[in-house]
């Protein structure tokens, strides 16, 4: 397990920092995977016999999704009710590779969805990201980390999606566990009074995947898949995905609110990305809605490869897979079901504080399902964070833009607001700057908004169409919606946002302080391997201050997250230089940040951001705690010695995790 070397609590993890007068602007705490629960659920998980020597000697990713928000009032940095237990971080834990991401309504932001086999993994990683590493990941998010590189067909990978395509015949193992502060969080897919759908069979034990998105007071939401049931000898799923909250460790279900079609009420996906806790106690989730299917004369787009699907000669007949939507009695003794699409609109549920959905919708669309001049496209819309602004809800995500041209329904950063009240219409607009042009010149594969403030300031991503030294840039913005303006970060902002970055604005609080992470290398690509990533924090608003009211972070100025937490003065072996941050995935209005990072036991070779692990490193989930005063900034220093190349032929488990975060974005 992580971690296993740290048993101290917070309390005494703070107590040794500040009596090693560390000059650290951030305290790193550990999230604790220490207890019992941990240890009896997650790291004894059972694999399919073929699997489970490889499982036991592979280790835990751990991830941070969000951090609990602070309390009015509340300042870390300068000590003010700086209750850092009450800072909980959602995430979730997983062995070997995911496939697809759970939390996306299409995978990768592909609006097509057919990113749905070992071909389309692969052509996507080409196409989108231009690394000579696309074979290796592809096969090992397809047959799972570790898989038998002679006999790939054999079963011994772990995760990956041909597993959860095969469930019909072979059952399903768990794979990706919901964490709320390292504890196990039930989920409604586990109880079978969930499931309301007709002659689906006996529900089986531990086989629904979940993440946690998020934690609001005594509520956490996230998105889990299905259960998998035992219908007669073959092993079918209710649906994809669905929402889910859980207040007080109590689930429930956040049921399609679109669609009077019974197909897409059984099947049809939901995903409960960001919430905001009302002022009169309820919760408001957003996320994403079925509201059509997807089912056109070009089946061929909509289906996997049946040579990868290989479940003893099953076969998969596309006469069948038409009809689904039109014999929806059927649904669960028909293979072909499985694995049908849908078009998704951005959604809203009320949730009362005993688990009650008191209004659910839609938040608008203007788009068939399909594209009549292109049947392989889909209108997709997702709302992925909210806040409130001046006591109304604002959600922020993206919608599907009809161009009427070869790239029609591109998918565009959007923003979301009510008409009345909560429970109300809303209506959708397009952030500006983030149009997507088409044709020959096209700018963006796609744009979206991950997160927005109080302030009504908006972070988001644009994915670049054209490659830049082999990369095909994602790029990071801030929408001001008090000045109309959209700014990128660039160069022009900070030299760590170099030409040709990948990188991702996760998060920004009230005090406009954005986390991230980038591409911390800026080697030409001429290889077409990966950079690494790190963590950074941008300061677009005023600078931060401590108790003294010295600044500690300057306005308009971005920091590596490992420079923050770098302590020098406590040696290689410190706490501090145990873990090189990956990602950062929240930040609250305490200024306390939730993140992912690799942890080396013992601490790495030396203090750079390069520095070898002599040991196994470990992929954990972290929060970091302002420090109030004392607090300096000492920057780590550059590797002198070039790193270890990493050969694209022998990826580890950290190295494909990395690869796999370009696709990734948080939710809150």
């Amino acid at each position: 397990m992580p971690h296993k070397m740290l048993k101290l609590s917070t309390l005494a993890i703070l107590v040794a920092g500040a009596s090693q007068a560390s000059a650290a602007v951030y305290t790193i705490i550990p999230i604790d995977e220490g207890n019992k629960q941990i240890t009896d659920e997650i790291s004894k998980i059972e694999y399919f016999p073929e699997a489970q020597a490889n499982a036991n000697d592979t280790p835990l990713s751990v991830f941070s999704t969000g951090v609990a928000p602070s309390k009015v009032g509340e300042n870390c940095f300068v000590g003010s009710n700086c209750d850092v237990d009450s800072y909980k971080v959602a995430g979730s834990v997983r062995r070997g590779t995911q496939g697809t991401p759970l939390s996306e309504p299409v995978a990768y932001n592909d609006n097509r969805q057919y990113i749905d086999d070992r071909g389309s993994l692969r052509d996507y990683c080409r196409s989108h990201l231009g690394y000579n590493t696309c074979d290796v990941w592809a096969d090992s998010e397809y047959f799972g980390y570790g898989y038998n590189f002679d006999d790939p067909q054999s079963g011994q990978g772990l995760g990956g999606l041909q597993h959860i395509q095969q469930t019909w015949k072979n059952n399903y193992h768990v794979n990706t566990v919901a964490l709320d502060n390292g504890l196990v969080v039930t989920t409604k897919a586990d109880d079978a009074s969930a499931y309301p759908e007709q002659g689906i069979g006996t529900i089986q034990d531990k086989t629904a995947d979940a993440t946690l998105e998020g934690i609001v007071g005594n509520y956490s939401f996230g998105t889990s898949t299905s259960a998998v049931f035992n219908n007669g000898g073959v092993f079918p799923r209710a649906f994809a995905k669905r929402g889910f909250v859980n207040i007080n460790g109590e689930p429930a279900a956040l049921l399609n609110p679109v669609s009077d079609n019974a197909f897409v009420k059984n099947m049809g996906q939901t995903t409960a990305n960001g919430a905001v806790e009302t002022t009169n106690g309820n919760l408001l989730v957003v996320g994403s809605s079925s509201f059509a299917q997807t089912f056109t004369q070009d089946v061929d787009s909509r289906t996997p490869n049946t040579d990868d699907i290989n479940i003893g000669g099953l076969g998969f007949n596309k006469d069948t897979f038409k009809q689904c939507a039109t014999n929806p009695s059927n649904l669960y003794s028909t293979f072909e079901c499985q694995f049908s699409s849908f078009a998704n609109e951005a959604a809203f549920w009320l949730v009362d504080a005993s688990g009650n959905v008191v209004k659910s919708g839609a938040m608008g669309s203007n788009l068939a399902a399909v594209d009549k001049d292109h049947d392989d496209v889909s209108a997709q819309a997702s709302a992925n964070a909210v806040a409130m602004v001046n006591g109304s809800p604002v959600a922020v995500g993206y919608i599907s833009r009809d161009t009427n041209s070869s790239d029609s329904y591109v998918m565009e950063a959007a923003f979301f607001k009510p008409t009345a009240g909560i429970d109300s219409s809303w209506t959708q607009t397009a952030i500006p700057g983030m149009t997507i042009s088409t044709g020959d010149d096209r700018n963006y594969e796609y744009t979206m908004a991950n997160d927005v403030n109080a302030n009504f300031k908006v972070v988001g991503i644009a994915k670049s169409h054209k490659a830049d030294n082999r990369s095909y840039p994602q790029k990071m913005f801030i929408y001001d919606n008090a000045t109309g303006q959209t700014k990128f970060l660039d160069s022009s902002v900070s030299s760590i946002f170099f030409r040709g970055a990948n990188g991702d604005a996760e998060a920004i609080n009230d005090h406009d302080q954005v986390v991230g992470w980038v591409d911390s290398e800026t080697k030409n690509q001429i290889d077409g391997s990966e950079r690494r990533h790190r963590a950074f924090t941008y300061i677009s608003g005023s600078a931060v201050k401590d108790s003294e009211g010295k600044n500690v972070l300057e306005s308009k100025k971005t920091y590596w997250l490992d420079d923050l937490t770098n302590a020098p003065e406590l040696g290689n072996a410190s706490i501090a230089n145990s873990y090189r941050i990956i990602s950062a995935t929240d930040i609250n209005n305490a200024g306390v940040i939730s993140a992912t990072a690799n942890y080396c036991a013992g601490g790495y070779q030396n203090l750079t951001k390069e520095a070898q692990c002599l040991v196994t490193e470990k992929q954990v989930a972290i929060k970091l705690v302002p420090k109030s005063t004392d607090a300096t900034i000492q920057p780590r220093e550059k590797q002198e010695d070039e790193p270890v190349k990493r050969s694209g032929g022998s990826l580890g488990i950290l190295a494909l995790t990395a690869l796999g975060f370009i696709g990734f974005r948080r939710r809150k």
